[in-house]
Protein backbone atom coordinates (compact mmCIF):
# COMPACT_ATOMS: atom_id res chain seq x y z
CA UNK A 1 0.00 0.00 0.00
CA UNK A 2 1.37 3.41 -1.00
CA UNK A 3 2.21 5.79 1.81
CA UNK A 4 -0.37 8.53 2.30
CA UNK A 5 1.28 11.95 2.43
CA UNK A 6 -0.61 14.90 3.86
CA UNK A 7 0.42 18.55 3.88
CA UNK A 8 -0.99 21.94 4.77
CA UNK A 9 -2.95 24.01 2.28
CA UNK A 10 -2.96 25.26 -0.40
CA UNK A 11 -3.43 22.13 -2.48
CA UNK A 12 -3.72 23.82 -5.87
CA UNK A 13 -1.41 22.43 -8.54
CA UNK A 14 -0.16 25.04 -10.98
CA UNK A 15 2.28 24.75 -13.90
CA UNK A 16 3.61 28.21 -13.01
CA UNK A 17 6.87 27.85 -11.08
CA UNK A 18 9.33 30.33 -9.63
CA UNK A 19 11.82 29.32 -12.29
CA UNK A 20 9.36 30.08 -15.12
CA UNK A 21 8.45 33.45 -13.61
CA UNK A 22 12.09 34.41 -13.19
CA UNK A 23 12.88 33.26 -16.72
CA UNK A 24 10.16 35.58 -18.02
CA UNK A 25 11.67 38.46 -16.02
CA UNK A 26 15.12 37.70 -17.45
CA UNK A 27 13.69 37.70 -20.99
CA UNK A 28 11.97 41.02 -20.26
CA UNK A 29 15.28 42.51 -19.06
CA UNK A 30 17.26 41.43 -22.13
CA UNK A 31 16.31 44.49 -24.27
CA UNK A 32 17.57 46.85 -21.55
CA UNK A 33 20.77 44.79 -21.21
CA UNK A 34 21.41 44.96 -24.96
CA UNK A 35 20.68 48.70 -24.94
CA UNK A 36 23.18 49.22 -22.11
CA UNK A 37 25.94 47.58 -24.16
CA UNK A 38 25.08 49.71 -27.19
CA UNK A 39 24.95 52.93 -25.16
CA UNK A 40 27.75 52.43 -22.61
CA UNK A 41 30.01 49.90 -24.30
CA UNK A 42 31.12 46.39 -23.40
CA UNK A 43 32.10 47.32 -19.85
CA UNK A 44 28.41 47.29 -19.04
CA UNK A 45 28.39 43.62 -19.99
CA UNK A 46 31.28 43.07 -17.57
CA UNK A 47 29.40 44.79 -14.72
CA UNK A 48 26.29 42.71 -15.45
CA UNK A 49 28.35 39.51 -15.60
CA UNK A 50 30.06 40.22 -12.27
CA UNK A 51 26.78 41.02 -10.50
CA UNK A 52 25.00 37.93 -11.82
CA UNK A 53 27.94 35.59 -11.17
CA UNK A 54 28.54 36.84 -7.62
CA UNK A 55 24.82 36.72 -6.77
CA UNK A 56 24.54 33.11 -7.93
CA UNK A 57 27.76 32.09 -6.17
CA UNK A 58 26.76 33.90 -2.96
CA UNK A 59 23.40 32.12 -2.89
CA UNK A 60 25.01 28.73 -3.57
CA UNK A 61 27.76 29.31 -0.99
CA UNK A 62 25.43 30.53 1.77
CA UNK A 63 23.02 27.64 1.31
CA UNK A 64 25.90 25.18 1.17
CA UNK A 65 27.36 26.62 4.38
CA UNK A 66 24.00 26.50 6.16
CA UNK A 67 23.17 23.06 4.74
CA UNK A 68 20.01 24.38 3.12
CA UNK A 69 18.39 23.20 -0.08
CA UNK A 70 20.10 24.72 -3.10
CA UNK A 71 17.87 27.22 -4.91
CA UNK A 72 20.09 28.71 -7.63
CA UNK A 73 18.13 26.81 -10.29
CA UNK A 74 15.04 28.95 -9.61
CA UNK A 75 16.93 31.84 -11.31
CA UNK A 76 15.94 34.40 -8.66
CA UNK A 77 19.61 35.13 -7.93
CA UNK A 78 20.17 35.82 -11.63
CA UNK A 79 17.30 38.33 -11.63
CA UNK A 80 18.72 40.03 -8.51
CA UNK A 81 22.12 40.30 -10.19
CA UNK A 82 20.62 41.80 -13.33
CA UNK A 83 18.53 44.34 -11.43
CA UNK A 84 21.43 45.38 -9.23
CA UNK A 85 23.69 45.84 -12.27
CA UNK A 86 20.99 47.91 -13.94
CA UNK A 87 21.08 50.25 -10.92
CA UNK A 88 24.84 50.87 -11.16
CA UNK A 89 26.88 53.28 -13.29
CA UNK A 90 29.07 51.70 -15.96
CA UNK A 91 32.23 53.04 -14.29
CA UNK A 92 31.59 51.32 -10.95
CA UNK A 93 34.65 49.39 -9.69
CA UNK A 94 33.97 45.69 -10.12
CA UNK A 95 34.82 44.87 -6.51
CA UNK A 96 32.11 47.30 -5.39
CA UNK A 97 29.63 45.62 -7.72
CA UNK A 98 30.61 42.29 -6.16
CA UNK A 99 30.16 43.73 -2.66
CA UNK A 100 26.68 44.95 -3.52
CA UNK A 101 25.78 41.54 -4.92
CA UNK A 102 26.81 39.81 -1.70
CA UNK A 103 24.80 42.30 0.36
CA UNK A 104 21.73 41.74 -1.82
CA UNK A 105 21.82 37.95 -1.63
CA UNK A 106 23.27 37.19 1.80
CA UNK A 107 22.11 40.12 3.95
CA UNK A 108 18.78 41.08 2.40
CA UNK A 109 17.61 37.76 0.98
CA UNK A 110 19.15 34.71 2.66
CA UNK A 111 19.41 35.98 6.24
CA UNK A 112 15.66 36.60 6.16
CA UNK A 113 14.89 33.08 4.99
CA UNK A 114 15.44 33.14 1.24
CA UNK A 115 13.12 33.82 -1.66
CA UNK A 116 9.62 34.79 -0.64
CA UNK A 117 10.63 35.80 2.88
CA UNK A 118 12.80 38.87 2.30
CA UNK A 119 11.15 42.03 3.62
CA UNK A 120 12.55 44.27 0.88
CA UNK A 121 13.75 44.09 -2.70
CA UNK A 122 17.37 42.86 -2.48
CA UNK A 123 18.67 44.87 -5.44
CA UNK A 124 17.09 48.14 -4.29
CA UNK A 125 18.35 47.72 -0.73
CA UNK A 126 21.86 46.86 -1.91
CA UNK A 127 21.89 49.92 -4.15
CA UNK A 128 20.95 52.22 -1.25
CA UNK A 129 23.68 50.68 0.91
CA UNK A 130 26.17 51.17 -1.91
CA UNK A 131 25.10 54.81 -2.36
CA UNK A 132 25.91 55.33 1.31
CA UNK A 133 29.19 53.41 1.30
CA UNK A 134 30.49 54.45 -2.14
CA UNK A 135 28.80 57.79 -2.77
CA UNK A 136 31.44 59.09 -5.17
CA UNK A 137 31.63 56.11 -7.51
CA UNK A 138 27.86 55.56 -7.33
CA UNK A 139 27.22 59.09 -8.61
CA UNK A 140 29.88 59.25 -11.31
CA UNK A 141 28.12 59.07 -14.66
CA UNK A 142 30.04 58.27 -17.82
CA UNK A 143 28.51 58.62 -21.28
CA UNK A 144 29.66 57.83 -23.91
CA UNK A 145 33.35 57.14 -24.66
CA UNK A 146 34.36 57.68 -21.00
CA UNK A 147 33.14 61.29 -20.99
CA UNK A 148 31.73 62.33 -17.62
CA UNK A 149 28.29 63.87 -17.72
CA UNK A 150 25.37 64.80 -15.48
CA UNK A 151 22.09 62.93 -15.44
CA UNK A 152 18.94 64.73 -16.66
CA UNK A 153 17.59 64.85 -13.09
CA UNK A 154 20.77 66.57 -11.92
CA UNK A 155 20.50 69.09 -14.76
CA UNK A 156 16.85 69.75 -13.88
CA UNK A 157 17.73 70.20 -10.19
CA UNK A 158 20.45 72.70 -11.09
CA UNK A 159 18.14 74.54 -13.47
CA UNK A 160 20.33 73.75 -16.48
CA UNK A 161 17.39 72.76 -18.67
CA UNK A 162 19.09 74.02 -21.83
CA UNK A 163 21.60 71.18 -21.51
CA UNK A 164 18.95 68.45 -21.36
CA UNK A 165 19.02 65.75 -24.05
CA UNK A 166 16.21 65.71 -26.59
CA UNK A 167 13.12 63.64 -25.83
CA UNK A 168 14.17 61.26 -28.61
CA UNK A 169 17.51 60.71 -26.88
CA UNK A 170 15.65 60.21 -23.60
CA UNK A 171 13.46 57.53 -25.16
CA UNK A 172 16.42 55.74 -26.73
CA UNK A 173 18.64 56.08 -23.66
CA UNK A 174 21.30 58.37 -25.10
CA UNK A 175 21.97 60.08 -21.77
CA UNK A 176 23.85 59.66 -18.53
CA UNK A 177 22.52 57.30 -15.90
CA UNK A 178 22.66 53.78 -14.56
CA UNK A 179 23.12 50.87 -16.96
CA UNK A 180 19.56 49.65 -17.22
CA UNK A 181 17.52 52.78 -16.56
CA UNK A 182 18.25 54.97 -19.57
CA UNK A 183 16.53 53.27 -22.54
CA UNK A 184 12.80 53.84 -22.00
CA UNK A 185 11.87 51.94 -25.17
CA UNK A 186 13.64 48.78 -23.95
CA UNK A 187 12.08 49.00 -20.48
CA UNK A 188 8.59 49.54 -21.85
CA UNK A 189 9.03 46.59 -24.21
CA UNK A 190 10.02 44.43 -21.25
CA UNK A 191 7.06 45.70 -19.25
CA UNK A 192 4.60 44.88 -22.03
CA UNK A 193 6.07 41.37 -22.24
CA UNK A 194 5.55 40.83 -18.50
CA UNK A 195 1.97 42.11 -18.73
CA UNK A 196 1.17 39.83 -21.66
CA UNK A 197 2.69 36.88 -19.80
CA UNK A 198 0.73 37.93 -16.68
CA UNK A 199 3.86 37.94 -14.58
CA UNK A 200 2.95 41.40 -13.29
CA UNK A 201 -0.30 43.37 -13.21
CA UNK A 202 -0.76 46.95 -14.36
CA UNK A 203 -1.85 48.31 -10.98
CA UNK A 204 1.45 49.27 -9.33
CA UNK A 205 3.36 50.51 -12.43
CA UNK A 206 0.44 52.62 -13.68
CA UNK A 207 -0.27 54.06 -10.22
CA UNK A 208 3.44 54.78 -9.68
CA UNK A 209 4.08 56.42 -13.05
CA UNK A 210 0.69 58.16 -13.10
CA UNK A 211 1.26 59.72 -9.67
CA UNK A 212 4.65 61.10 -10.75
CA UNK A 213 3.07 62.48 -13.93
CA UNK A 214 0.18 64.13 -12.05
CA UNK A 215 2.41 65.63 -9.34
CA UNK A 216 4.87 66.89 -11.97
CA UNK A 217 2.00 68.59 -13.77
CA UNK A 218 0.72 70.16 -10.54
CA UNK A 219 4.22 71.36 -9.63
CA UNK A 220 4.73 72.75 -13.15
CA UNK A 221 7.57 70.42 -14.03
CA UNK A 222 8.21 68.86 -17.42
CA UNK A 223 6.14 65.66 -17.32
CA UNK A 224 7.96 63.85 -20.19
CA UNK A 225 11.39 64.50 -18.67
CA UNK A 226 10.27 63.50 -15.17
CA UNK A 227 8.87 60.21 -16.49
CA UNK A 228 11.85 59.37 -18.69
CA UNK A 229 14.56 60.48 -16.24
CA UNK A 230 16.16 58.47 -13.49
CA UNK A 231 15.08 54.97 -12.64
CA UNK A 232 11.31 55.54 -12.65
CA UNK A 233 10.44 53.07 -15.41
CA UNK A 234 12.93 50.46 -14.19
CA UNK A 235 11.67 50.77 -10.63
CA UNK A 236 7.96 50.91 -11.43
CA UNK A 237 7.96 47.96 -13.84
CA UNK A 238 10.57 45.59 -12.47
CA UNK A 239 11.18 46.39 -8.79
CA UNK A 240 8.02 47.79 -7.22
CA UNK A 241 6.23 44.68 -8.55
CA UNK A 242 8.46 42.21 -6.70
CA UNK A 243 6.26 39.38 -5.41
CA UNK A 244 7.95 38.99 -2.04
CA UNK A 245 8.04 42.60 -0.93
CA UNK A 246 4.97 44.24 -2.50
CA UNK A 247 1.25 43.97 -1.69
CA UNK A 248 -0.66 41.02 -3.14
CA UNK A 249 -4.11 42.64 -3.22
CA UNK A 250 -5.17 44.83 -6.16
CA UNK A 251 -6.13 47.82 -3.95
CA UNK A 252 -2.84 47.33 -2.11
CA UNK A 253 -0.91 47.44 -5.37
CA UNK A 254 -2.55 50.74 -6.30
CA UNK A 255 -1.89 52.22 -2.86
CA UNK A 256 1.73 51.08 -3.06
CA UNK A 257 2.15 52.65 -6.49
CA UNK A 258 0.64 55.96 -5.41
CA UNK A 259 2.80 55.98 -2.27
CA UNK A 260 5.96 55.30 -4.31
CA UNK A 261 5.06 58.07 -6.72
CA UNK A 262 4.48 60.60 -3.95
CA UNK A 263 7.73 59.77 -2.14
CA UNK A 264 9.67 59.88 -5.42
CA UNK A 265 8.30 63.35 -6.20
CA UNK A 266 8.93 64.64 -2.67
CA UNK A 267 12.58 63.58 -2.83
CA UNK A 268 13.10 64.78 -6.40
CA UNK A 269 11.55 68.21 -5.94
CA UNK A 270 12.41 69.05 -2.34
CA UNK A 271 15.00 66.52 -1.13
CA UNK A 272 18.77 66.50 -1.15
CA UNK A 273 18.91 63.73 -3.77
CA UNK A 274 17.87 64.30 -7.40
CA UNK A 275 16.37 60.80 -7.51
CA UNK A 276 13.94 59.14 -5.09
CA UNK A 277 12.78 55.91 -6.75
CA UNK A 278 14.98 53.57 -4.71
CA UNK A 279 14.01 55.13 -1.39
CA UNK A 280 10.32 55.13 -2.26
CA UNK A 281 10.33 51.43 -3.12
CA UNK A 282 12.24 50.51 0.03
CA UNK A 283 9.79 52.48 2.18
CA UNK A 284 6.88 50.81 0.41
CA UNK A 285 8.44 47.39 1.05
CA UNK A 286 8.58 48.16 4.77
CA UNK A 287 4.92 49.25 4.79
CA UNK A 288 3.67 46.32 2.68
CA UNK A 289 2.39 44.24 5.66
CA UNK A 290 0.30 47.21 6.83
CA UNK A 291 -1.00 47.93 3.33
CA UNK A 292 -2.03 44.29 2.93
CA UNK A 293 -3.75 44.32 6.32
CA UNK A 294 -5.63 47.47 5.35
CA UNK A 295 -6.76 46.10 1.98
CA UNK A 296 -7.35 42.47 2.94
CA UNK A 297 -10.74 41.20 1.75
CA UNK A 298 -13.24 40.12 4.37
CA UNK A 299 -14.29 36.45 4.02
CA UNK A 300 -17.99 35.97 3.28
CA UNK A 301 -19.77 35.87 6.60
CA UNK A 302 -16.55 36.58 8.50
CA UNK A 303 -15.39 39.45 10.63
CA UNK A 304 -12.49 41.57 9.42
CA UNK A 305 -9.81 41.71 12.11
Amino acid sequence: MRKLISSVSPHINSPVTTQKIMLDVIIALIPAAVASVIIFGFRSLLVIGVCVAVCVFAEWGFEKLCKKENTITDLSAVVTGLLLAFNLPVSIPLWQAAFGSIVAIVVVKQLFGGIGQNFANPAITARIIMMTAFSQTMTTWVFPDTVSTATPLTLITKGETDSLPSLTDMLLGMRGGCLGETCAVALLAGGIYLLVRRVISWHTPVAFIGTVALMSLICQKSVPYELLSGGLLLGAIFMATDYSSSPATKPGKIIAGVFCGLVTVLIRFWGNFPEGVSFSILLMNILTPYIEKLTRAKPLGGIKR
